[in-house]
């Protein structure tokens, strides 16, 4: 299933109910509240049938190359319709296919509402940069085009900011004689919200943990700002924008790793590193520093502690 969360499942499932049949396996792939999930496997436990939460990120690559996907549940459920996952799921090369078992309940659920709160950390984070670069370095959009392509050959190789290069070199074809010219000039400032993102910054406070860059990329849907000096400022903004992403993957790291201790879950963070490298929104050579990382200390309480990424921040 791939429904809106909440009614509509339990709808979905009460019309599906008279087709199945006991050892059946029911996937929920929408972004679900982790607790309505273990809720629901229970009730289908009694049932004799198989229930898990499954986090499914790609978009439209995702769906026309393999999705990143994280099924929680039951191990036997998981084992059950694991070689379909496998076929479907996006691939690396050097790490193999996007998808992993996460872990019982509704662990699934959860990794991918973190995942959200972590991709609103990055667009927040690209937006800033934009806003100084656009505002106060007063660049023009081929002048923004060319560095964000140059970011991205680097360290913040990734999908988000490659499809951030290529708005800037969208024009207007409407022609409709306000602003004509480029369309990034036209982008509404409002957005939408499905949840995830509120989800994720109240499940740090229940677990007082600080996520202060996931938080305020909430906030910044209403308010942004900054300010600095011109042939400095990319350098600068680069550098500072790299920090903050790391700040924001930690902060969405370190909320997992709570969880994960609270309900025993036992998650691996670097598989979880990995299975993002792929077919996912935030998908990004940054990641693979990430997994690195865990994989020279499994027990890492913080990613700031492991050492590559502490010089790092300190070069910064």
């Amino acid at each position: 299933m791939l429904v809106k969360a909440g009614a509509p499942v339990d709808q979905t499932i009460k019309t599906l109910s008279v087709y199945i049949e006991k050892g059946d396996c029911i996937i929920d792939g929408g972004n679900e509240w982790y607790e309505n999930t273990e809720r629901r496997e229970k009730v289908m436990a009694e049932l004799g049938l198989f229930y898990l939460g499954m986090g499914v990120s790609g978009g439209e690559e995702g769906a026309q190359h393999g999705p990143s996907m994280m099924p929680g549940g039951s191990l036997e459920a998981y084992k059950y319709i694991e070689d379909i996952l496998l076929k479907v799921a996006a691939q690396v090369p050097d790490s193999g296919r996007c998808v992993t078992y996460i872990s019982k309940g509704g662990s699934g659920n959860f990794v991918k509402m973190v995942h959200n709160g972590i991709k609103y950390g990055d667009m927040q984070l690209i937006a800033k940069a934009y806003d100084v670069l656009k505002s106060v370095g007063k660049l023009s959009n081929e002048e923004l085009q060319h560095i964000f392509s140059e970011w991205n050959k680097g360290e913040l190789l990734s999908f988000l900011i490659e499809i951030t290069t290529d708005i800037f070199g969208i024009k207007d074809d409407k022609g409709d004689g306000y602003l004509d010219g480029y369309l990034v000039d036209k982008v509404l400032d409002k957005t939408g919200m499905k949840g995830t993102g509120k989800w994720t910054v109240q499940q740090a406070a229940d677990l007082s943990v600080a996520a202060p860059t996931i938080a305020s990329s909430l906030d910044a849907r209403f308010l942004s700002g900054l300010k600095e000096e011109r042939d400095k400022l990319i350098y600068d903004v680069r550098q500072a924008l790299y920090a903050s992403k790391i700040c924001s993957y930690t902060q969405g790291m370190n909320l997992i790793r709570a969880k994960s201790i609270e309900q025993g879950w036992d998650l691996k963070l670097g598989e979880l590193a990995r299975i993002w490298k792929r077919g996912c929104i935030i998908r990004a050579i940054f990641l693979d520093r990430i997994k690195k990382a865990y994989d020279r200390n499994p027990d890492l309480a913080n990613l700031l502690l492991d050492p590559e990424f502490a010089k790092e921040i300190i070069e910064r």
